[in-house]
Order: C-alpha cells, then sequence, then structure tokens
C-alpha cells in the first residue's frame, strides 16, 4: 500500500495559553484533493500554519512524502515541495506578476518512489491561468483580488510542490473567479498533484474533492467521502451552516 503524501497525527496547537487543535489526525494521498471544513474560527487555517511549522507552540507529528516533518523550519518544509497559498494572499504588490513567479522558483522534484513531480514554468501556468498571462508586467498592488488570488496559487506552483496546502481560495472572489479556481484545482489533481484545501463553502468543496474532514473548536468531527457529507444535511447543520 502507498504511503499518503501527507500524514498527520495527534497535532495540537496553541496560541499563547489558548489551545486551538486538539489531537488532529488527517491523510491526504497522492493526487488527491481532501477539503479540510469547518466554519470560520473551527481551526482550518491553524491546522494549515501547524502543519507548516508557522506556530511555534504546537505538537504531534507531521509526515510528508514519506518523511517526518515534524522538527523542521517552515523555510526547510518549503524546500521538500510543501507548498502553502495563505488566505491573505501575500504577493508583493510593488513587484510584477512575472517577478512575482521568479521569487516562487524551486528546482524539480521527485516523489518518494522516483518518478518526476510535474514541472511548472510561467508559460505553462499561463495556460492554466489566460487572466494571468494578459498582463505579466502589472505590478501586484494593481491586480484584482481573484487576480491576486491567482498569482499566489501560481506562485506556489513555481516552487513545483507535490502538494498545496490551499486556504479558502473561494473566499472574497467573484462567481467567474470561483468557477476557474475549480477547474485549476481539477487540472493540478490530473497532474498527480495533492491538495490539502480550506474551505467553508461545500458547493466548491464537492466540485474538486475527493474527501472531507469536517472540523469544530479544533478537533475532526466528522470525515468520509466528500458525496457522503454532501448527502448528509446533519453533519452540515451541524458544523457547517452559519
Amino acid at each position: 500500500m502507498t504511503a499518503p503524501m501527507l500524514q498527520v497525527d495527534k497535532l495540537s496547537a496553541w496560541y499563547g495559553a489558548a489551545r486551538i487543535l486538539y489531537d488532529l489526525s488527517l491523510e491526504v494521498g497522492r493526487g488527491e484533493v481532501v477539503a479540510l471544513m469547518g466554519r470560520n474560527g473551527a481551526g482550518k487555517t491553524t491546522t494549515m500554519k501547524a502543519i507548516m511549522a508557522l506556530i511555534a507552540a504546537r505538537r504531534g507529528t507531521v509526515r510528508f512524502n514519506g518523511d517526518d516533518i515534524s522538527r523542521l523550519k517552515p523555510f526547510e518544509i518549503a524546500r521538500r515541495g510543501l507548498g502553502f497559498t495563505p488566505e491573505d494572499r501575500r504577493i508583493f504588490v510593488d513587484l510584477t506578476v512575472m517577478e512575482n513567479l521568479d521569487i516562487g522558483r524551486q528546482p524539480p522534484r521527485r516523489f518518494a518512489d522516483g518518478t518526476a513531480a510535474p514541472l511548472w514554468t510561467p508559460d505553462r501556468l499561463f495556460k492554466l491561468f489566460p487572466n494571468l498571462a494578459e498582463m505579466p508586467n502589472r505590478l501586484g498592488g494593481r491586480m484584482s483580488g481573484g487576480e491576486q488570488q491567482m498569482l499566489t496559487v501560481a506562485r506556489t506552483l513555481m516552487g513545483n510542490p507535490l502538494l498545496v496546502l490551499l486556504d479558502e481560495p473561494s473566499e472574497g472572489v467573484s462567481p467567474l473567479i470561483v468557477e476557474q479556481m475549480a477547474n485549476t484545482i481539477v487540472e493540478l489533481k490530473r497532474d498527480g498533484l495533492s491538495i490539502l484545501l480550506s474551505e467553508q463553502n461545500i458547493h466548491f468543496a464537492r466540485l474538486v474533492s475527493d474527501r472531507a474532514y469536517v472540523l469544530e473548536k479544533g478537533q475532526v468531527q466528522w470525515n468520509g467521502a466528500m458525496a457522503e457529507l454532501e448527502a448528509n444535511q446533519d453533519v452540515q447543520r451541524a458544523y457547517l451552516t452559519v
């Protein structure tokens, strides 16, 4: 049996004295899209930051591409091919689209079994994001929110990741951009990329996800196939509706 691309075991995290995550465990397989779902404040973003070691007060085990990365620093984790696209985008507003992409560039990678991972170039990304192809010299600060969202995903892909942590890609963007993001995720999955998707919009998640973990107060309350979650109105009412 093939080992998961990402395996999180009993992950806990704190902000100061406040405990946010409680022994959270999850897995993401190779070429799989897994949704991390829950209301605002459920712990989705904290989970991603804890996986990336962006939270100092944490405990638990994180294995990625066959290796234990629990004690590595954020830049060391990124260099191993774990990409992170934060909810607040964090693009460089005073740099152009091309300059933002160049900053994300990393060498080609291989999976644990030795096979080559997808290789990303600006030309290939421009085919995936036609909007960006029309504005290679535009400053990041002069782009719409949706265009910035595309750019932060594209910049992450320039690092040739094996797996991407994608935090709330549908938040605060137009329905057209949401549709384009869904199509993009499906394309990335076809290329063999694994994705852990933080999302509270079940309509978006069901378009792209194979499985889901539902969080409430930093704990996994339900997990299973995305189709099962879509059909389970009780779980949706309990943990997803406002």
